[in-house]
């Protein structure tokens, strides 16, 4: 799809002249700059696959923490039960042995109506703790089992998120093979502005400190690493992975992906920008591009596959549909 998408796209760039009274063709080839232009526009389809794998991969991660947490907690409780099931198993035996006439025994055995009455008291106390061993036992039996059916729910939603996790990796991978390939072919060499001399921009002073300073340094130290999709660093990045990255070396843990980076965090206008704020893109209801903002107009962000962390003007971009705080 994306292959023939943008063969048409590189086609459409070819516009025919026709000559007069000749027959001579004459085609304008279409510029670096516009081909990366369409390679962009197509990989904004790629995009919000590439952040729902995002969101699936989070809440995966938080599922098997989960699941770890309770296990954890289930081992010294299957303990409990074996214990308590031996104390009941050592009341029952104990029941069988003496049998109905134990407590008859023990009054006729008594030697006064005081020793009599002791005895019975003695007796309806052994009763009463036999009866909260065996209800203390059903209780560590049930506590046990519900926990156990909570584990193996989220065991089971975790497969299958394994499952659809999987074959939307396969799915977004091949569709930036089938992209960057194209890219080679159209632009030649390494592809794009993805090689080792990619311009990549350079941040402008960040003055001050605070949380969201240390953000935008942080992103800043990050210009010319790779974009690799689901990638959070140190060494490669996605869109948000960047962005989550960034403020986790400002102390502060932010949603993975930039729809619930969008939908989390403070909303702030434009003029109220700042290091460290975060920017998105294309879509008001989910976004599916965020960049984290560095001053003078400038944003850091990790565009696209094929072109590395680099930095972007953001002073009119039309496509900017809002901007957070975290």
């Amino acid at each position: 799809m994306i292959r023939r998408l943008l063969r048409v796209a590189v086609i459409g760039f070819m516009t025919m002249a026709v000559g007069v009274g000749t027959a001579t063709h004459a085609y304008a080839v279409p510029t670096p700059a516009e081909i990366e232009a369409q390679l962009d526009e197509q990989f904004r389809l790629i995009e919000p696959i590439i952040e729902e794998y995002n969101k699936i991969n989070s809440e995966l991660a938080a599922n098997r923490a989960k699941a770890d947490a309770l296990q954890t907690q289930l081992a010294p409780m299957a303990a409990q039960v074996d214990e308590a099931m031996l104390s009941v198993k050592s009341i029952a035996v104990t029941a069988y042995k003496n049998g109905r006439m134990g407590a008859l025994n023990a009054v006729l055995g008594a030697e006064s109506a005081n020793d009599t009455a002791q005895t019975l008291s003695q007796l309806e106390l052994l009763a009463r703790n036999q009866r909260s061993k065996v209800a203390g036992v059903a209780d560590t039996v049930d506590k046990y089992r519900n926990d156990k059916r909570a584990l193996d729910e989220i065991i089971a939603q975790q497969t299958a998120k394994e499952a659809e996790l999987a074959a939307k990796k396969k799915d977004i991978e091949k569709k930036i093979a089938d992209l960057e390939k194209l890219q080679r072919q159209l632009l030649g060499g390494g592809g794009g502005t993805g090689g080792s001399g990619a311009n990549t921009g350079t941040c402008p002073a960040i003055e001050g400190g605070g949380a969201g300073a240390t953000a935008a340094r942080t992103a800043c130290a990050q210009l010319g690493k790779p974009y690799v999709f689901g990638a959070a660093g140190p060494n490669q990045f996605d869109c948000s992975g960047l962005t989550s990255y960034s403020w986790k070396a400002a102390g502060r843990s932010i949603p993975r992906t930039s729809g619930d980076q969008w939908r989390g965090l403070n909303r702030i206008s434009k003029d109220q920008l700042q290091a460290g704020d975060l920017i998105f893109f294309y879509s008001s209801s989910n976004p599916s591009h965020v960049a984290i903002y560095i001053g003078n107009g400038i944003a850091v962000h990790a565009s696209r596959a094929g072109v590395p962390v680099k930095t972007k003007n953001v002073s009119s971009d039309s496509s900017i549909v809002g901007y957070a705080r975290p």
